[in-house]
């Protein structure tokens, strides 16, 4: 008997639910939505975008306040100046914000990208730029679709013009974090720049030129690592945007003022206006999907139509899937405490660091070519060279002393003046009668103490061992 005579054909019963893409060509025209978040996500993108443009002119003490010299090797944070010996802190601190990065995602899922990441806040101020210049989402793809004209050429050149302009500031002003920004400036507009400067000032604004204005989304869906190892982090207790289906199904439109109970539908109208403001293109009533960003677009638009409705709002919401299903969520869990237990640790080490850095440096090298040598009077002498260097920016003076050895004598000078960001090589001797030595190599401490600071600060004095070798028999 043939075996597929006996087999029973399969039905589908699943409910058809239509998933709208708001998509022509594979473009997404971002329909403007107004709402709570998104004048939080407006309000912060352009304080962000300030602070990213002034950041560079801030001034500290008549230096500026945040420079990355990578040429001169420091760091300038407003007070701090940070040398690549220090680098370790920097270290550090990205180890801080990956964990913090963890804690929020876990906690309040992709929020970074929906309202801080660069992509995010370039991307919007560029949609801003489009509907200005072009319109609504209606009208930019009634003019895409429209022949040539006098206004669709004067439109599309100033809309490109003015995400230039933004694309070179933002290169400008990243470069400007390690080239000092005056110089860079006058640069600039004198067209005096290095080929390499120029060369980082345009690629920059090429990449936020190309990011921002065109591949969008497709940086953080196909490109970005985070939106790939995010689930990773999120667990049932994850705050995301959702949608609640219980509540929602089945869908379909209604009057205004009908029951929507004795139509047998859920509370949405399957308006689709949470897919035409999603920059994703998304439908999040498929589910909680990886190009998701958190910006909460589809909550607002949701809540403006369960309003018009006169419907509850929170169809979409920030929630989380153990609230959905039985109503409560836990916040402390163990995941959150252990993130949030790592920051702290890592934090309180990490202040620690930064406040016990010196603002001098100290390095023993001795003279590799001979351990010691007598003098005409008798006296073992050792050669050492002293490195010093001054961490600050100002040019200070520090006084030099050896200690562990008896009646030593110094031969070089006790008091040297050293610029700021100079590493001073200073060649001396110590001497000393080998009847005072009780043995063939005696432990020696160099100290280096900052005249600027008060004797009882602990960051004024610098100690450094090395060896003191003889001929004791």
């Amino acid at each position: 008997m043939n075996n597929k005579q006996n087999q029973i054909d399969v039905k589908d019963v699943t409910p058809a639910v239509r998933s709208h893409r708001p998509t022509d060509d594979g473009h997404i025209y971002v329909r403007a939505q107004k709402g709570q978040w998104q004048r939080l996500r407006k309000y912060l993108g352009w304080v962000l975008m300030l602070l990213f443009v002034a950041a560079p002119w801030m001034t500290w003490n008549g230096r500026q306040a945040l420079l990355f010299d990578v040429e001169q090797q420091r760091f300038q944070i407003f007070a701090a100046t940070i040398w690549p010996q220090d680098l370790t802190l920097l270290a550090l601190l990205l180890m801080v914000s990956a964990v913090a990065l963890f804690f929020v995602t876990t906690f309040l899922g992709r929020v970074w990208c929906g309202y801080v990441c660069p992509q995010t806040v370039w991307t919007f101020i560029f949609i801003w730029f489009e509907e200005k210049l072009e319109g609504t989402a209606n009208k930019r793809r009634a003019l895409d679709k429209a022949p040539w004209s006098f206004n669709k050429i004067w439109r599309k050149t100033a809309k490109h013009v003015a995400w230039l302009a933004v694309s070179l500031l933002t290169g400008f002003t990243f470069i400007a974090f390690f080239v000092p920004a005056k110089e860079l400036a006058l640069e600039l507009v004198t067209f005096s720049t290095s080929f390499w400067v120029g060369f980082w000032v345009l690629f920059f604004a090429f990449c936020t030129y190309g990011n921002a204005g065109w591949m969008r989304t497709i940086m953080c869906t196909h490109i970005c690592p985070y939106s790939r190892f995010q689930s990773a982090m999120f667990d049932k207790d994850t705050f995301t945007v959702s949608y609640d289906v219980e509540r929602g199904e089945a869908r379909g439109p209604r009057p205004r003022k009908a029951d929507p109970k004795e139509l047998g539908l859920g509370d949405c109208i399957d308006c689709n206006l949470c897919v035409q403001v999603c920059p994703a293109g998304i439908d999040i009533r498929d589910g909680l999907q990886y190009e998701c960003i958190n910006c909460g677009a589809c909550v607002d638009a949701c809540d403006q139509t369960m309003d018009r409705m006169g419907y509850e709002q929170g169809l979409i919401s920030y929630t989380t899937e153990h609230k959905l299903q039985y109503g409560v969520t836990h916040v402390a869990r163990p995941k959150l405490i252990g993130y949030g237990i790592v920051i702290t640790v890592m934090t309180a080490v990490f202040i620690y660091m930064a406040s016990s850095i010196m603002p001098m440096g100290i390095e023993i090298i001795r003279d590799r070519n001979q351990l010691y040598r007598e003098t005409s009077e008798g006296l073992i002498e050792n050669t050492y060279t002293m490195k010093i260097m001054n961490k600050t920016l100002d040019t200070e003076v520090y006084r030099l002393d050896v200690e562990g050895l008896k009646d030593v004598t110094w031969i070089g000078p006790k008091e040297v003046k050293v610029r700021g960001g100079e590493i001073l090589s200073l060649p001396i001797s110590l001497a000393t009668d080998p009847y005072l030595l009780s043995s063939p190599v005696s432990d020696v401490t160099f100290v280096l103490t900052h005249t600027g600071l008060a004797e009882g600060d602990r960051k004024a004095i610098l100690r450094n061992k090395s060896k003191f070798f003889s001929s004791f028999n």
